[in-house]
């Protein structure tokens, strides 16, 4: 006989269940700005357009909603300065290094890979029939 969970009670978490909420954050913390600006507030604290010119190429909407992502999730701390002209600095929680450090490895290693994955695709390329 199976036990009845209490009202309002979630399932264990499940990654591969498309139904559960560890999709979403894997999601934010793997995406391509995700990954960088976790990695860039890695380093240290960073101002907007500081943390803009440390990711390259990252558009100031898509920075704005990475940011704005990650911060919802508990990842990134928001401290807003009542100065002149106005001052916000972007830092990394507990929570946030803990996932920064993670995929600070994963790029890393994809780094130190390149010349392999270079050499796969070539050889793939080379292939009869491509």
């Amino acid at each position: 006989m199976t036990k009845a969970k209490p009202a309002g009670e979630l399932p264990p978490p499940d990654v591969f269940d498309r139904m559960c909420p560890s999709r979403g954050v894997l999601e934010h913390v793997t995406s391509r700005w995700g990954v960088l600006v976790l990695g860039a507030l890695n380093e240290r604290g960073y101002r907007f357009s500081e943390l803009r010119r440390r990711v390259a190429g990252v558009s100031e909407k898509m920075l704005a909603q990475t940011l704005q992502t990650l911060e919802r999730d508990g990842f990134v701390l928001r401290e807003a300065h009542p100065v002149i002209p106005p001052r916000v600095d972007y830092s990394l929680t507990p929570l946030g290094r803990e996932a920064a450090q993670l995929v600070a490895a994963l790029a890393h290693w994809s780094e130190a890979r390149v010349p392999a994955v270079l050499t796969a695709r070539a050889e793939y390329d080379a292939r009869p029939g491509r």
